[in-house]
């Protein structure tokens, strides 16, 4: 019998480990979903409604980044618009962080914008509701309720 060359034999050992990998479970809170909606209105106009629905959910803009118009800037005519918002409230973040300190990783803190075959989309990520921790999943829950609303408003 020929025995395996070293190559072969790693190719072996790594396909092994990324088929245990694929079977390991998720850690729980650790997926994170998302909310999508998309609209034909004008992209402008949709993310001029996104920046009034995130200050009416008592969020403060803390930077927004224009990818898409910076590439074209640089010299590629026609390329899509592109948009990141990032926000925060102080105050729910304090909330979140005290309830867990490990819960930063899953703070929602961004909302793009963009476009895609004729359409604007807005998208955000939603927090984990499935946590081993039932204060921060009620918390979450809430949260999601309004990043949906953000979303939605812009769209409508």
């Amino acid at each position: 019998m020929k025995l395996l060359t070293l190559q072969a034999q790693h190719f072996l050992l790594l396909a092994a480990l990324l088929i245990l990998n694929a079977c390991a479970p998720t850690p729980v809170g650790e997926f994170i979903p998302y909310y999508q909606a998309e609209t034909e209105k004008p992209y402008a106009d949709v993310l001029a409604e996104l920046e009034i629905a995130i200050s009416e959910h008592n969020f403060r803009i803390t930077g927004h980044s224009r990818v898409g118009k910076v590439i074209r800037d640089r010299g590629t005519k026609n390329f899509p618009e592109y948009d990141t918002l990032q926000f925060c409230n102080l105050t729910h973040a304090k909330t979140l962080l005290l309830m867990s300190p490990h819960a930063v990783r899953h703070m929602p803190c961004n909302i793009v914008t963009y476009q895609f075959q004729g359409k604007t989309i807005v998208r955000t990520h939603l927090m984990p509701t499935n946590t081993d921790n039932p204060e921060l999943n009620r918390f979450s829950a809430k949260m999601n309720i309004m990043l949906k609303a953000m979303v939605d408003f812009a769209v409508e």
